[in-house]
């Protein structure tokens, strides 16, 4: 794993507790891997959207409620791509197997969810989730070429 990661010139950790209340340092965090890549200010604001809906998904669901856990966030940029790699040891949840938000519905009409890992796929080019080691592992990749 080690030489595929290699490929990536920045590579930052951020562990936070499942308490939304610390969403302001995943977004500071963020932000300043996003400066140090020279990401620019549009990119970086969806980047922040998307990441942090996948991590308050965790923090929201991923542990019985009163229950503390934690979400390992892992941020690499490098060979014209950006990953980040979400892990947290809660109940096993693939948000990959989640179906399409219809989108064409009203507000009225739509079941409550969906939206988060929808507007998820919208900003990121691929998204895997892996259950390995009693960890759920989410990757969202993007190619920067597209930005």
């Amino acid at each position: 794993m080690s030489e595929a990661n290699s490929r990536y010139t920045i590579d930052r950790k951020l562990t936070l507790p499942n308490d939304i209340e610390t969403i302001p340092q995943l977004n500071e965090f963020i932000d300043a891997v996003a400066e140090e890549a020279g990401l620019d200010m549009a990119f970086t604001m969806s980047l922040n959207l998307a990441i942090e809906e996948a991590v308050v998904n965790v923090m929201e669901y991923a542990y019985p409620e009163g229950t503390q856990g934690f979400v390992d966030i892992r941020l690499m940029v490098g060979d014209g791509e950006l990953c980040c790699i979400l892990s947290d040891s809660g109940t096993p949840f693939d948000p990959t197997l989640t179906p399409d938000a219809d989108t064409t519905l009203s507000a009225e009409e739509r079941s409550i969810g969906g939206l988060g890992i929808h507007l998820v796929r919208q900003i990121m080019d691929n998204i895997s989730y892996e259950y390995k080691d009693q960890h759920n592992i989410l990757t969202l990749t993007k190619h920067l070429a597209t930005i």
